[in-house]
Parts: structure tokens; C-alpha cells; sequence
């Protein structure tokens, strides 16, 4: 059992006390932000300390953190604040669902969180700093490098690779064998089929209204 810090107070790091209160072992003690994020002394009942100090207060030696942000600037932020905790000195937790299936034999890095009802397939490797939302499916051989986000009921295939800052939206699909780039922008509802280009953003075809009553299709 670790007693960790979460950064952020946002619905992020609401959300990670939530279930690292119900499905971990683990006890939150603390919040941290930068000081002059800091509005209130105390969120969820729990004092919210200046990162700047943090270790002086909760030093490494004795507790763990982790970094409850969204996929803000394409998860750069997580990303920054995950390098800034590791310089620091302190481990970063990462959770996994005791409702999710995880049949990788891989152990996933630091700082990720796989929410429920996700379908992570053997030989996949899941690598620092990636957040899961719930009801996805990691195909089999799959490689999610790190500082990733994947939203909710996202389809990849086996042997794809999610390289580092993408985010695929709710009801995204992945086909096989296909690689996603640095920056890759993966709108709801995408279906992607081919390696896509860094940095670059795909949605899908725009939706059609069909007149009944001449029945043309309106653009």
C-alpha cells in the first residue's frame, strides 16, 4: 500500500481519488498544484500543497504521486508535469481497473490509468503516462507509447502503434497493422486504415440529411 499525492483538482483528479479510493490499495493523502493554480486550501477534504514545495512536505523517500491531467496541449502538460514529479524523486502510480480484463503479459508504465470495462489483449505494451478510458479494446502485439489519451469504446487492432501525444476520440477505430503518428489528432466516430502523418488531425465523413420527401441528399 502507497500513500500518494494526486496532481491536479480538477474532475481528473476527482475522479483518480475516486477510484483509487474504491479498487486500489493505495491511500490518497494529499493534492499539489503549482502555487498559483492554488484557489483553496483543501479539495475532496485534503490539503492541496504548491508543487514547488511538495517534497518538503511528502518527501519521495516515503510517498508516490501521480498526475491527474486531461489531454490538454495533446497530454504536453501531463507529459511536463510527469517529467517535473520524476525529477523531483518520486514514483508515479498508475491504476488499473479491477473490472478492466488485462491478459498482456507486459506490465504498463507509470502514471497510467486503465479505467473499467477495458479489453487489453495479450502482448500488448502499454507505456508511461497513458490514460484508458473505459470500454475499449487494445488489439493483441498493440505498442501505446507514452503521454497518450484514449477516450471511450476506441476499437485498435492487433499490431497497431499509438506513438507519443495522440488523442482518439469516443467510438474511434484503429485497423490493423496501422501506426499512429506523433500528434495524431483522431476525431469521434474516425475510422483509420492507413499510417496517419504527424501531427495531423482525421475525422470523419460529414453526415448526410436525407429529404423525404424528394428524397436528394442534402449536403
Amino acid at each position: 500500500m502507497a500513500k500518494i499525492i494526486i496532481f491536479g483538482s480538477g474532475d481528473i483528479a476527482q475522479i483518480a481519488k475516486y477510484y483509487f479510493d474504491i479498487d486500489s490499495p493505495h491511500e490518497v493523502i494529499a493534492f499539489t498544484l503549482d502555487k498559483e493554480y492554488i484557489k483553496e486550501s483543501l479539495f475532496e477534504g485534503l490539503p492541496v500543497i504548491p508543487f514547488e514545495q511538495i517534497e518538503q512536505f511528502f518527501p519521495p523517500s516515503e510517498y508516490q504521486m501521480f498526475i491527474a491531467i486531461s489531454y490538454r496541449d495533446m497530454n504536453r502538460l501531463r507529459q511536463k508535469k510527469f517529467f517535473e514529479a520524476k525529477s523531483k524523486g518520486y514514483h508515479l502510480v498508475s491504476y488499473i481497473s479491477s473490472k478492466s480484463t488485462y491478459l498482456s503479459q507486459y506490465k504498463c508504465g507509470e502514471n497510467c490509468f486503465i479505467f473499467e470495462d477495458n479489453t487489453i489483449q495479450p502482448f500488448v505494451k502499454i507505456e508511461d503516462n497513458v490514460t484508458i478510458w473505459s470500454g475499449n479494446h487494445i488489439g493483441h502485439h498493440s505498442i501505446i507509447h507514452s503521454h497518450n489519451f484514449i477516450s471511450s469504446h476506441v476499437v485498435i487492432s492487433g499490431h497497431c502503434e499509438i506513438e507519443p501525444n495522440c488523442f482518439l476520440g469516443v467510438n474511434s477505430t484503429i485497423a490493423h497493422w496501422v501506426k499512429i503518428a506523433k500528434g495524431t489528432l483522431v476525431g469521434a466516430g474516425a475510422t483509420i486504415t492507413k499510417n496517419t502523418e504527424p501531427d495531423s488531425v482525421y475525422v470523419p465523413a460529414k453526415s448526410i440529411k436525407l429529404d423525404k420527401k424528394s428524397f436528394e441528399i442534402k449536403l
